[in-house]
């Protein structure tokens, strides 16, 4: 009985599983989350041109809006990367409205080869084409902790 107790948190703790990834570009923060609360933050560095939601592609913005993880990408670029669904229905739709490509390659990722012991809480320079990057470290932990369909939500 006092193992099966002593054991309880711990399995509690391994079956807890991200529901939610909050991406605060203001703040260069991306924040894991379980039924509503915080339960790990992660500097990022954003798009070259942070600032407004992507339009189109080439524009160097990250999205803003409701997406989720659609897709592992463990051989790329960058140390591992997680797709988010960027495009949505509703940006296709104004990107089509305007005549633009709404681009579609944007993920969750770490850095490239050469730069493994980066961070963005020191490297601090928005580098990415639109993406969202984490340190090395940090995309390791998102990896295993966060389930493909996840919600992501970016904000300003």
């Amino acid at each position: 009985m006092a193992t099966a107790l002593a054991a309880s948190p711990l399995q509690a703790q391994e079956t807890r599983l991200v529901d939610r990834v909050l991406v605060l570009k203001s703040r260069r923060l991306l924040e894991l989350l379980h039924d509503g609360r915080v339960i790990k933050s992660y500097p990022i560095d954003l798009g070259r041109d942070p600032v407004g939601p992507k339009r189109r592609q080439g524009d160097n913005r990250t999205p803003e809006g409701i997406y989720r993880i659609d897709r592992r990408q463990a051989a790329s670029h960058y140390h591992l990367a997680l797709h988010i669904s960027y495009p949505s229905a509703a940006d296709s739709t104004r990107a089509r409205s305007e005549r633009l490509d709404p681009g579609g390659a944007v993920f969750i990722h770490g850095f490239p080869p050469g730069f493994e012991l980066a961070d963005p809480a020191d490297f601090q320079k928005d580098w990415t084409e639109g993406c969202i990057a984490v340190s090395d470290r940090a995309i390791e932990d998102i990896w295993r902790e966060v389930p493909d369909g996840t919600i992501v939500e970016i904000r300003p």
